[in-house]
């Protein structure tokens, strides 16, 4: 299958990833069928649709006819083989447990046309374990995409060593006509690229914290106002060459050796889980999060990404 042949996308999973990309097709033009297991998660899933919509046309990143039409295209169901006995392209968003995607891709295998590729949404799961549930491994790969998908256009293409070209080169081209800039690893490795990128970041910011270097606010206000904002510009290998591969060799000889290396996760993490403290979902982690102050992040990230946008 080319990727100009495809007319229907479903999706597995309504929660904070499988309704963005949802979105994202619907909006693009393409049918969807959006799948969760129950109806009250799929009202709920409409519901954000249409606020996430109301945010896009904010920041002028849909057309108002784009935004009108793009919830009609969009059907939800609680049952399974309506999303996808007619789908082109499946994409499972399900929670991160390996026995739930598994038996999500056993279950889609015998309902979806032979002609239907899979994908995971999955953020750490190797495509060979995800899939070996499959009768149609050849059309089986990760498509990963990151939070919030419409706001940020990268996604990770990661095959397993039975993936075929063809359902690599359709999946590339797909995601390019939405809108996304994929990019393809050439080899399964635990996080793929970006999210070890991100948790060897993470992992140093929360060893400053916990070791009293500096307070959570101040790390994050110089990120935001330091090497952040390059970042959003340039990656990591053009930095080094604008500075020069020299300068960052000595530093790397002075600085890699006292890194935090630990192979477990730090306390200070394990602490705030215990507590019940995760973030805006609960009110409080790093920082207080009172429904005002979390709207106002999902705007400030909203405006902040759109602009970034306009200088890729």
């Amino acid at each position: 299958m080319h990727a100009e042949a495809i007319r229907r996308i479903g999706v597995v999973g309504a929660g904070l990833m499988g309704h963005a990309i949802a979105l994202e097709f619907a909006v693009a033009g393409y049918e969807v069928g959006l799948h969760d297991c129950t109806q009250q998660r799929l009202e709920q899933a409409l519901q954000t649709i249409e606020a996430d919509l109301k945010l896009l046309l904010r920041l002028g990143l849909v057309q108002p006819e784009q935004a009108q039409a793009a919830p009609g295209r969009i059907a939800a169901s609680i049952h399974l083989p309506e999303i996808a006995e007619e789908a082109d392209v499946v994409i499972e968003a399900v929670p991160e447990e390996l026995a739930l995607k598994q038996r999500v891709f056993a279950e889609l295998s015998p309902l979806c046309p032979e002609r239907t590729l899979l994908a995971s949404n999955t953020s750490s799961f190797m495509p060979s374990a995800l899939f070996a549930t499959t009768g149609r491994p050849d059309k089986v790969l990760v498509a990963h995409y990151f939070n919030p998908p419409y706001l940020l256009p990268g996604v990770e293409l990661v095959r397993s060593e039975q993936t075929s070209e063809e359902t690599l080169t359709t999946m590339f081209d797909l995601l390019t006509r939405v809108g996304r800039r994929p990019i393809l690893l050439h080899k399964e490795v635990p996080g793929f690229v970006a999210n070890r990128l991100q948790a060897a970041l993470l992992r140093e910011a929360l060893f400053l914290v916990q070791q009293g270097v500096v307070d959570a606010r101040d790390l994050d206000t110089m990120v935001k106002n330091g090497f952040g904002r390059r970042l959003a510009v340039a990656g990591p290998f053009e930095v080094l060459d604008n500075s020069g591969l020299d300068v960052w060799l000595a530093i790397a000889s002075q600085l890699f050796p006292t890194l935090e290396g630990s192979r477990e996760a730090l306390a200070w993490l394990e602490a705030k889980v215990a507590s019940k403290e995760l973030g805006v979902k609960t009110g409080k982690g790093a920082y207080k999060w009172p429904p005002e102050a979390a709207e106002a992040l999902k705007e400030r990230l909203g405006r902040g990404l759109a602009a970034i946008e306009q200088l890729a």
